[in-house]
Order: structure tokens, then C-alpha cells, then sequence
């Protein structure tokens, strides 16, 4: 973006034009994600009263939460914090539809956004809290580790090994959904389990 005599500036003072802009960017960004967030959060949180028969025989009434939390984690939070470089690729696709040469934009901010989400902030989250840390469900935390693994592994094999180098087909694009809908199965399913297992003991 450069305006009828932006270029004749100084290179400093240009520079100080555009991270202006970018940080005004920016600021719009996290005001429509924080909008995002907040409307999860009321979808998640709704509840259900569920009716039961406890060992005494008497009926009683618990109030549940609709979503699981798990499977909140894994679509809607993770498509809340995730949707403006989802958008980002979606819109450079669109525009590129027509060009041979794809734009590199859409992988690197997907890829970019994984490995941030994944390393710095496991680390300011570890950081921030004082107190022993714990992870609570570690059948859960094992599926994501893994898939997260996979995920990985399955982009080197799309881009390199499998099919053209650099392309990813409509197969390729079919069995990432796929797996996306099996990690959400797995992890609920190992949920459930160790809710299961609570119950028991």
C-alpha cells in the first residue's frame, strides 16, 4: 500500500507510517476476535436441566452444560482464536483463483499461527501461573499430542511425498477434514472415558 508520494519519504519516517498502520490493524483485529471470543463463551456455557433417579429412588434435577468442553476446546475456541488467519487464507484463495501461481500467505499463516500457538503460549501459560501445574485430563492431553504430531507429519507428506510437490489435491483436502473429525472423536471418546471412570470409583 503505497500512496501518491509515500515513496518520496524518508525511509524512517515511512516505516513509522506503516507499523502505525499495523498496530491500528492490529488493534481492529483483536477487538472483532474479543466480539468472537465472547459469543463462544455464551454459546458454551448454555445448560440443560437433565432429570435422574438417584439410589434412594428419588427423582432429582442436576443442571448440565450442553457442550462438552472438550469438544468446545478442539471446534469453537480453537475456530475463535484461529479465525483471522483462517480468514487471511480464505480471502488471498479466492483472490488467487485465477493465477497459476498460488500465494504463499494462507500455508504460512496457518502453519505460523500452529507453532505460535503451540510454543509460546504452552510457555506464558506455564509461566504466568506460580502455582504446581497439572494437567487434569491426561487421556485427552495424549490424543491432542499426537494428532498434533500427525499434523505435521501428514503437511510434509501432502506437500512432498504424496501427489505433485507443492499441490494439495481435493483427496488430500478430504482426508485433512477427516482427520480433523477424528481427533474431535477421540478426544471426546477419552473424555468420556475418564468422566466414566470418576463415576465408577
Amino acid at each position: 500500500m503505497i500512496g501518491p508520494g509515500l515513496s518520496l519519504l524518508n525511509n524512517y519516517a515511512l516505516g513509522g507510517f506503516y507499523a502505525l498502520i499495523l498496530a491500528y490493524m492490529f488493534l481492529g483485529v483483536a477487538i472483532v476476535s474479543d466480539i468472537f471470543m465472547e459469543a463462544i463463551e455464551v454459546i458454551t456455557s448454555q445448560t440443560k436441566i437433565i432429570k435422574f433417579t438417584d439410589n434412594m429412588g428419588n427423582e432429582r434435577e442436576i443442571e448440565a452444560l450442553v457442550w462438552n468442553g472438550t469438544v468446545a476446546n478442539l471446534t469453537l475456541m480453537a475456530l475463535g482464536s484461529s479465525a483471522p488467519e483462517i480468514l487471511l487464507s480464505c480471502i488471498e484463495t479466492i483472490t488467487n483463483l485465477e493465477n497459476e501461481k498460488k500465494g504463499e500467505l494462507g500455508p504460512s499463516t496457518i502453519v505460523g499461527s500452529a507453532a505460535f500457538n503451540l510454543l509460546i503460549i504452552t510457555a506464558v501459560s506455564i509461566v504466568s501461573v506460580d502455582e504446581p501445574k497439572k494437567i487434569d485430563d491426561l487421556g485427552v492431553f495424549a490424543v491432542t499430542s499426537v494428532y498434533s504430531i500427525w499434523a505435521y507429519l501428514w503437511m510434509v507428506i501432502v506437500l512432498q511425498v504424496w501427489g505433485p510437490v507443492g499441490e494439495v489435491s481435493l483427496t488430500e483436502g478430504i482426508l485433512t477434514l477427516v482427520f480433523c473429525g477424528l481427533l474431535i472423536a477421540c478426544a471426546y471418546a477419552a473424555d468420556r472415558y475418564r468422566k466414566t471412570k470418576i463415576k465408577a470409583e
